[in-house]
This record gives structure tokens, C-alpha cells and sequence, in this order.
């Protein structure tokens, strides 16, 4: 039966409304749900978002150092190979940066900002040298410093309340960590070179956690094909035929078993440039002065 005439445009009315409604049903994304915070949002170890790069071209390349006291130290008495090594390079054709800072570990050192400030700093055709791993034998969470790495070189993972922070991260194995600083370098052109940490006083019966993670550094060296500097190997050379007595009264201080003195910071550096030498695979030793200058100091 048609419609009457006067019921017509309201019929026509209420087919445009249902029409509408069923096109904007369509286009409607489902209610968005409370954001819910995810590993990786919890992540506050992880590198911070790389920052642009807006410095001026440097005229000459860059060697960036990272590391923990042993690379870079201020406290009386207490020197780092880092702040020694500048006198074997070549000032007239690189620069030798030491960013690297007491108390970090691989996590640390990113979280805190360090690695964010290199990233941002260096240009494509720098160099970094990465060592890293006194302190992550250290708790994985405390009120202390909660700087410590899962053990290994694999994907595991752990979540924490940090103890310091009071927030969500996840913590990360050791060999995860230098995955990410020879990735990020890469991506910023740069040349990442692994380093070995340099050995603690040697005790007779005991294994180092420094001999451990020695060995992580150099497997991951040859899965990610970066170059290595063997230093844990090369200084425990030099140290052979030394009693730890010898080697505590010549090269570390004595308020603990970790840190040297200058002797030991110059010897150490000899070591490192004594790998930097024998490395087939990376142009870094061509910056290399063929006698170290007089001043090795800071």
C-alpha cells in the first residue's frame, strides 16, 4: 500500500538517520581502553630516545671512551686508563673523548643519560670503544644503586620495583646491553670496538667476575663481528710471573682491589693500544702516534 503523501518526507527522514548511523558505525575505531603500561614502556634502562643532531661538522674524527672508574677517575690517587691513553693518538687528526663514569654499569650508563650524550654528540665516521661490566656483577635491585645485569649474553629478562626509582623496569642479560650500544653506533655511523674489562687484583683458587664477563665480551664480539681489544687478557699477561702482592704495591691502590694507580692506569693503556695495534678489521690504529707523546696525563 503506498504511503500517504504527507508521511513521505519524514519516511525518507528516517532512512537518511539509519544510513548515517550505519556509515559512522563503520568508521568508528572500538572503544580505546586504559593505556596499560607494557615492558617496554617500563623499560627506563633501555637508551633513551636518540637525540637530533644539530652540532656543527667536526673537522676531525672522534675516539669516545665508555666505560666505569677504571676507564675515567677523579677521586685522589685514582686514574683510569682512559685518562692517559690521549697521549698515544694524534691530535692533529682525532679526538679522544672520555665520557666514561664511575659507578656505571651497561644499564646505568644508558638510563642515566651518558650513552643519550654521545649519541648526540658523535658523526659518522667516529669511533667508540665499550667497556663496561665491573658493575654489573652488582644486585639487579636495592636501595643502593640496583645497577646490576642479568648474567650472560642471552634474551633473558626480569621486572622490578627498583629500589631506588620505586618505578617498573625490566633488567636486561649483559651481553643484551652491549648489543644495544654496537647497534645504536652503528646507526649513528660510528665504529663500536668491544673491550674486555680490565682484570681485578687476582686471588689464588678464586674465579673474578671480571674473567666472566671478559669471556661474554668476547662472544659477543664475534656474533655482532665488531672488533675486539682482548684488555682482561693483555694487562694478565704483563702481570705473569708477579706474585698479587707485586701486582697490589705496583699498580692499584690500596683501599680495594679494583682501582689503580697511575702506574697501573699507564700500563693498562699500553695494553689497550697494544690490541688497538693488532686489530685487522678497524682503521682506528692509523690515528695512532708512532711514539706516544711525553704527557700521557689528563
Amino acid at each position: 500500500m503506498p504511503y500517504p503523501a504527507t508521511l513521505l518526507p519524514l519516511f525518507r527522514l528516517n532512512l537518511l538517520l539509519v544510513t548515517l548511523g550505519l556509515l559512522l558505525a563503520g568508521c568508528q575505531t572500538s572503544p580505546r581502553s586504559p593505556r596499560v603500561s607494557t615492558e617496554a614502556d617500563a623499560n627506563i634502562r633501555a637508551t633513551p630516545r636518540l637525540p637530533a643532531v644539530s652540532q656543527p661538522p667536526r673537522p676531525l674524527p672522534a675516539l669516545f671512551l665508555v666505560g666505569d672508574s677504571t676507564v675515567h677517575n677523579t677521586s685522589s690517587g685514582l686514574v683510569g686508563w682512559g685518562d692517559v691513553i690521549g697521549g698515544y693518538f694524534d691530535p692533529a687528526k682525532i679526538k679522544v673523548e672520555n665520557r666514561a663514569r664511575a659507578g656505571r654499569s651497561t644499564p646505568t650508563f644508558q638510563s642515566q643519560g651518558w650513552w643519550a650524550q654521545v649519541l648526540a654528540d658523535a658523526q659518522p665516521g667516529d669511533f667508540v670503544i665499550i667497556q663496561l661490566g665491573h658493575n654489573d656483577n652488582s644486585p639487579i635491585n636495592d636501595t643502593n644503586r640496583s645497577r646490576g645485569t642479568i648474567p650472560g649474553i642471552g634474551d633473558e629478562s626480569t621486572n622490578i620495583v627498583n629500589g631506588l626509582t620505586h618505578q617498573l623496569e625490566t633488567v636486561h642479560a649483559y651481553g643484551w646491553y652491549l648489543r644495544q650500544y654496537i647497534a645504536d653506533a652503528r646507526a649513528r655511523g660510528m665504529t663500536p670496538i668491544l673491550c674486555t674489562p680490565v682484570s681485578r687484583l687476582p686471588t689464588p683458587g678464586k674465579e673474578l667476575d671480571t674473567t666472566r664477563h671478559a669471556a661474554w665480551v668476547r662472544e659477543v664480539a664475534v656474533r655482532q663481528q665488531v672488533p675486539l681489544i682482548d684488555l682482561n687478557r693483555l694487562v694478565l699477561a704483563r702481570w705473569d710471573g708477579k706474585t698479587p702482592g707485586e701486582i697490589k704495591t705496583n699498580y692499584f691502590v690500596t683501599k680495594d682491589n679494583t682501582h689503580f694507580n697511575r702506574a697501573g692506569a699507564e700500563l693498562n693503556a699500553a695494553c689497550v693500544v697494544e690490541g688497538l695495534r693488532a686489530l685487522t678489521n678497524c682503521p682506528l690504529a692509523t690515528f695512532l702516534l708512532p711514539e706516544p707523546a711525553k704527557a700521557v696525563s689528563p
